[in-house]
């Protein structure tokens, strides 16, 4: 089964901007469609984008939409958020998740495997 690691969190000031990736081993990437939660303490996981495995199709809520870009590279085993013009209210730790088959990109069990998660914080 495919292992996930998120990188690139940390404290940033509101509209500033920060990456992260999201790397996977054991398995190929390429053989999942991917997607990035964010999760704040006594809430559920938020659904923030998703990929399919060629990226030619890209999900996104309103909430961030316009904002943050999910990217991949099949080759080097690597999924990326680009998150810009961040908000206080995307404090959260940002979690990865790959599954085979997909059918609702926004809801976290339809995710088989799961990242440890990394810590985002937005100062105001």
């Amino acid at each position: 089964q495919v292992q996930l690691a998120e990188s690139g969190g940390g404290l940033v000031q509101a509209g500033g901007s920060l990456r992260l990736s999201c790397a996977a081993s054991r398995r190929p990437l390429s053989s999942y469609v991917m997607g990035w939660f964010r999760q704040t303490p006594g809430k559920g996981r938020e659904f923030v984008a998703g990929i399919s495995r060629n990226s030619i199709s890209t999900y996104y809520p309103d909430s961030v939409r316009g904002r943050f870009t999910v990217s991949r590279d099949n080759a080097k085993h690597t999924v990326y958020l680009q998150m810009n013009s961040l908000k206080p209210e995307d404090t959260a730790t940002y979690y990865c998740a790959a599954t085979e088959v997909i059918n609702n990109w926004n809801v976290a069990r339809e995710y088989d495997y799961w990242g440890q998660g990394t810590q985002v914080t937005v100062s105001s």
